[in-house]
This record gives C-alpha cells, sequence and structure tokens, in this order.
C-alpha cells in the first residue's frame, strides 16, 4: 500500500506517514504478542514495525505484518515470525520478523547508512532502546537511495546463479520486487523527490524511459500478484530491463563500495 505521506520535505530531508495511532486496532494483539515473544527472549533487543501496519495501510487478512529486531539471533527473530503467523492468520498473510546486528549501524558502509535512515524514518519501535533517538532527519538524496538498493547488481547475480532451483513465478516476485525499489531510487533521484512506491516508480521511469515500459510494466504485474513469470520470461527480465536498471543505477545512484 503506497504511503501518500512519503515525500521529500522543503529542507530536503525524507518524510513518511510512519506513526504509531496509526496502526489499525485489529493489528495490535499481533503487536503486543511479539513484543510479549522479543522479551522473553532478550528484554534489551529493540522490536519495531513497518510497512503498511505502520503506516495505516494495511487492510486484514491480506497484508503482511512486518518486524524488525535489533539485536536478536535471526534464528530467534524467524521463529517468533513463525509462531505469529500461525497464531494470526485471521488477520494477516503472514508476521515476518527480520533481524539486524547493533553492530552493523556502525560500521560505515553503504548499507549501513540505508539501514540509519530506515530506522529513522520507517519504522515505530515497540520496546527495547530506539537506535535513532536523537538522530536528525535524513536527507533525501542518492546516498540514501545508494544505502537502501545499491545492492541491486549483488541481487541480479544471485537471480541468475539460482533461477534453476526456485520456483519461476517466485523468482519472478523477487526480481520485480528488488528491481522496482531500484526503480524508485532512480525517479527519486531524477526527479528530486522520495519514494518507495514500486507502482509510483516503475509509472514514472516509463515514462522517462520508454522503451523499458513494457518490461517495467511486467514488473508491476509480478510484483504485485496480479501475473505469474515462467522461467523464460525470468531470464528475459534479467537480460533486459533488469540489466538496463542495473546499469541506470550505478551510472546515476551509484552502487555499494
Amino acid at each position: 500500500m503506497r504511503d501518500p505521506w512519503e515525500g521529500r520535505a522543503a529542507d530536503g530531508t525524507i518524510t513518511t506517514g510512519v506513526r504509531a495511532d496509526r496502526v489499525a486496532p485489529p493489528y495490535r494483539p499481533v503487536l503486543s504478542a511479539a513484543v510479549d515473544a522479543v522479551r522473553a527472549l532478550d528484554p534489551s533487543a529493540t522490536l519495531a514495525v513497518y510497512g503498511s501496519v505502520a503506516t495505516g495501510r494495511a487492510r486484514t487478512p491480506t497484508s503482511d505484518v512486518d518486524l524488525l529486531t535489533v539485536g536478536l539471533p535471526a534464528a530467534d527473530a524467524a521463529a517468533v515470525g513463525r509462531d505469529l503467523t500461525g497464531r494470526f492468520a485471521d488477520r494477516c498473510r503472514e508476521v515476518a520478523v527480520a533481524a539486524l546486528p547493533l553492530a552493523h549501524l556502525l560500521d560505515g558502509s553503504d548499507a549501513a547508512y540505508g539501514d540509519q535512515v530506515f530506522l529513522r524514518h520507517y519504522v515505530v519501535v515497540l520496546s527495547g532502546p530506539d537506535p535513532a533517538d536523537g538522530w536528525p532527519a535524513f536527507p533525501a538524496d542518492a546516498r540514501a537511495a545508494r544505502g537502501f538498493n545499491g545492492d541491486i547488481a549483488v541481487h541480479a547475480r544471485r537471480w541468475r546463479e539460482r533461477l534453476d532451483g526456485e520456483p519461476a513465478a517466485a523468482a519472478g516476485r523477487a526480481v520485480a520486487r528488488k528491481t522496482l525499489l531500484a526503480v524508485a531510487g532512480l525517479v527519486s533521484v531524477h526527479d528530486t523527490t522520495w519514494t518507495t512506491d514500486r507502482a509510483t516508480a516503475a509509472r514514472r521511469w516509463a515514462q522517462l524511459r520508454p522503451e523499458q515500459a513494457a518490461g517495467l510494466m511486467r514488473l508491476l504485474a509480478w510484483g504485485e500478484g496480479e501475473a505469474g513469470a515462467s522461467r523464460t520470461e525470468v531470464e528475459r527480465a534479467l537480460d533486459g530491463v533488469v540489466d538496463h536498471v542495473v546499469d541506470a543505477f550505478a551510472r546515476e545512484v551509484g552502487l555499494w563500495r
């Protein structure tokens, strides 16, 4: 669900609609159970919610509940997600719990910068310390776009390597969602704006690069579950629109160092 409050403020910083009071009532028991589960494992770990639940745009029972932990082992986070997915199948498609190592935030990399931007603007902390407490708003610029999606070339290589062992429809969805996030970075830099919305980005980049319009719309359909992909179609996308996005991102935004 597109966040209508996401954009670029007058001072050039990122704005989003993420707020605790926008969490809809059906999701509050899910978040409460997640807080209890994480605290039982490690009271010092941070738990946060992001995505459509955090912006109030989620819809039951088809939306996911996206959670992020800082300081919790990845295996524990995944186990919490599986348990909550089963318990709350009546109100969400999945409870996905990601894990972010605290030390990573301080390593000075492009990836760490992207995670800092994410923590500052895209999450609501539910329990534990807020790593972004006291941080100023981040600029909506190429550095932020690179922090979010400068790994697009790495993903493109992995998609090619793993295509044989993954169902084509799942591969197509993964290719589509990450590639269109990178397109959102391209649009943000080109238009001096800020968006992470895939549909908005795909349509705008299709205007700017009409020769890529058909490929972009195909990715959008795969990513939104409106169409499935065959292996041949995924291969063509990797050699076509995905290669175009990787090249454009490297040239206009920059890849991770």
